[in-house]
Formats: structure tokens, sequence, C-alpha cells
């Protein structure tokens, strides 16, 4: 008796001061019943708790505790566990302690994709709920090979999180790989998925992701199929998957869900984005600076006409419009969207027209400015969009100080680093190196023709 009035005492004192924390008593029962009231359903506690007991007598109190769904719990651990997962604890006669999951957290509906959007094919996005997130994908894959672990991250916070994959598609290796890498993580707490994608990085000091990001359920499932494991958060409307290859970071659900000509044509087009938006403003610094001769003569008159009242030297006034491009567009993300898109039209207009008139950078210079910073947009994944657009700046510093001899050793040091990066142990760039199928790589073969894995999820 003593041992069970003091299991309820330390399960109050280790939850004090918590004022969500509700306390329900029925005292002709000699009932005490703990829990959240906002991370359980109230129909729920009403139907399988409140209701059941307002009309029973003393002696019928065992016979509905003895119940399927009421799981006896026997230490204080395990009490402030299940009242912290969403559980109520039930205190009878403070003997008797029982656990109902009554778990309905409050979370948004599932909604469509805002940043991985898509002409064609399903519009609907992960959300913050692990659970919902879960249940995207196992509507999708309805098959018992489907396997899921459940892992905790986060000394404080606990958060769950769920590793997946497909038993007999993708390599043990791999699923031993991510998680051994999770289960290292030591740290008190973690809120979303780029920050475990942070911690268990092969090379934290890279500039380019080595694990893919998605919000579309249907990307996940893709990745799957292909024998990749799939990582998911509690509270990050995301997932991951990996190993992933640089290529990878180029396609979109798109190049699959129309005809075959078509999506290699996009992804033609976003590997020629790629070339502009990371050579163009660094190819007018270097020419501008040191390689005149390069220019046609019709052009050089209109290039030296219009950069006669521009008193810095081209490097100076590319990195300026750079570094103004990337205010406006930190400005649009940042603001609400209706007036982030006013900022971002009227604010270019008015900065471009107002700077050429003032003499701080040509007209040419804001042309080619805006076509990388279009050309940039074209990349399907944000995070690649972004690593790009950095090691942009690199190649512009690097052509103001050599010309094209800097600009092409910037761009070789870029494919040093990208053919040095691993995910999972596998080469960042495959097929490319080591050579392999390039039928889902530059081009998107028929359907009826991609038949084999990628090479990075064969087994060894």
């Amino acid at each position: 008796m003593y041992l069970q009035m003091t299991l309820l005492d330390e399960v109050k004192k280790k939850l004090h001061p918590c004022d969500d924390l509700t306390t329900r008593t029925f005292p002709e029962l000699n009932i005490i019943i703990l829990y959240f009231d906002h991370l359980v359903g109230t129909q729920e506690l009403e139907q399988d708790v409140l209701q059941p007991l307002s009309k029973i007598s003393e002696s019928e109190v065992m016979d509905v505790l003895n119940r399927f769904q009421y799981q006896e719990a026997k230490d204080t651990k395990t009490i402030i566990k299940g009242i912290l997962a969403g559980n109520a604890a039930i205190f009878y006669k403070r003997k008797n302690i029982y656990l109902i999951d009554l778990y309905t957290p409050k979370t948004r509906d599932i909604t469509a994709a805002q940043i991985e959007t898509a002409i064609v094919g399903p519009r609907e996005a992960f959300v913050e709920s692990i659970e919902m997130n879960l249940s995207c994908i196992r509507r999708r894959i309805q098959s018992e090979k489907l396997k899921v672990l459940n892992l905790q991250v986060g000394y404080v916070t606990n958060t769950k999180m769920n590793v997946i994959y497909i038993e007999g598609v993708t390599p043990d290796h791999h699923i031993s790989d991510v998680r051994e890498k999770i289960n290292s993580i030591e740290v008190d707490g973690l809120h979303d998925l780029n920050m475990i994608m942070e911690y268990i990085d092969e090379h934290p000091f890279s500039l380019f992701p080595q694990y893919l990001t998605t919000e579309r359920p249907d990307v996940a499932v893709s990745k799957l199929l292909e024998g990749k494991v799939v990582g998911l958060l509690d509270g990050s409307p995301y997932a991951f998957s990996a190993p992933t290859t640089f290529w990878e970071h180029f396609q979109s659900p798109d190049d699959y869900n129309q005809r075959w000509l078509l999506g290699t044509a996009s992804r033609f087009l976003r590997y020629i984005a790629l070339f502009i938006t990371l050579t163009f403003t660094a190819l007018y610094v270097s020419i501008t600076m040191f390689h005149y001769e390069m220019i046609p003569n019709d052009l050089l008159l209109s290039l030296i006409e219009s950069r006669a009242k521009v008193p810095f030297q081209p490097i100076y006034e590319a990195l300026l419009m750079e570094f103004t491009i990337e205010l406006l567009r930190e400005a649009g993300a940042r603001l609400p969207t209706k007036i982030g898109q006013t900022i971002g039209i009227v604010g270019g207009i008015v900065i471009g027209t107002a700077a050429v008139q003032a003499g701080f950078t040509s007209n040419i210079l804001i042309v080619i400015v805006a076509v990388s910073a279009m050309a940039s947009y074209v990349v399907p994944h944000i995070i690649m969009s972004a690593s790009i657009r950095l090691a942009r700046f690199g190649l512009i510093f690097l052509a103001g100080i050599l010309g094209n001899f800097g600009l092409m050793a910037g761009v070789t040091l870029i494919v040093i680093q990208i053919s040095k990066l691993t995910s999972l142990h596998s080469s960042y760039v495959i097929p490319t190196a080591p050579f392999s199928d390039w039928k889902d790589t530059f081009i998107r073969a028929p359907l009826k023709m991609i038949k084999n894995k990628p090479s990075q999820t064969k087994e060894k």
C-alpha cells in the first residue's frame, strides 16, 4: 500500500510543475486519473475511460481494467513515459496502475506540396505528424516486406524517429549504417530532420548535401522501391533517403509522370541551368577583366558604352549585384507569400533600374545576374540550389583574380570535391564514376527499359 502511494507521489513530483497535467478523480471508485489533455483525444477519453467508469460500481472496476486496451504498469519510469506519450494513467486503490493509449495529437491536415511542386502527379505532402507520414507511405506500399524501425533521438526530447526500408530490396549494410549513425547521436534534443542529417553526414564540411530530403510521399516511396533507406522524424514535414547521388538532386517527379522524351528534355534543361547559374556571372567577370578579345566587336561597343559610367571593377560590380539578389531572395522567403512576391518583383525592377541609372552597374550585368538567378530556381531541390549559389560566389572571386584560368580551376575544384564525396560509403557521382547504367541519370529512358536497381543499392 505504501509502495503504490509512493509511486503516485513520485509521478506527481517528477511532473511538477506541469500545469497542463490534468487530474480526474472518482472518489466512490478509489480511482485517480492523470493525463495531458492536449495529447489525448477528448472523444476517446470520454468513450473509453470516463463513461465506462461512471456507470459501474467499485466491485466492477477490475472487470473494466482487465480489458485488452488497459496495460498494467509497475514502475515510475513506465508510467511517466506513458503519460508523456499520450496515455492516461489510472491509479486504482493506489495498488493497481493501468495505462490506456488515447494519443490523438492536434495536427494540421495533409496539404499540397509547397516547395517540390509537380505539374503532373500527386499533390499531397508530408506533415509534422510521423504517424500520418507513415500512413502515407503504407497506403502506397501495401506489402509485408515494408519494414519500420522505431528509434529515439535526444536525451531530453526523446523524439520519435522511423527508419523505413523494404526487406530484400534494401541492402542490409545500408540499414545498419543508418541505424548506427542515428543511435550514435548524443544531444539533448533534435526537432528537424535536417539537424539529423548534419549529425550523420560523412563529410560535414562539404558544401553539397549527402542526403536527399523530400516533402512528397510519392518521392519517398520511389526511393524505397529503388532499395534506399528512408527516415522520418516526428515534428518534421520531410523525409530523407540514403544513399543519394549528385544527379538525384536534379530529378523531379514530373520526369516520370509525363512522356519520357519530355522528361529527358526537362533534365537537359536543368543541367544547362546548372552550368548557367554556376558560371555565367563568373564568365562575365573573367571576360570583362582579362579577355576582351573573346567578345564580338558589335557586342564590345555596347559593353564599353554600358560600362563607361561604372566606377567599379567588374568583380566588385558582380559581387554587389549577386549580394543584392540574395538579399531580395531572402526577404521574399521570410515575408508572407503575397508580400514576398511583390517585394521580389518590384524590388528587383526598382533596384536594377536605379542601379543602372546611378552608374553602379551596367545593363548587361543586370541581364546576366537575372538569368543566373532564374537558372538557380530550375534546380528542383532547394538545398542543392543554395549550395550551387554559394559556390557561384567562389567562382566569381577566382575569375576576378585569375580570369578564365581561375574560373576553370574553380570548376575543377568543385568536380574534385563532388567526386570525393560518399553517401553511406557509396560514390556520390554514381553512375558516372564508377561508370554504370545511365538510363535514369542524364536522360529519362522509357520505363520499360529501366529494370535494374541503382548500382548504389546493389548488394556487395
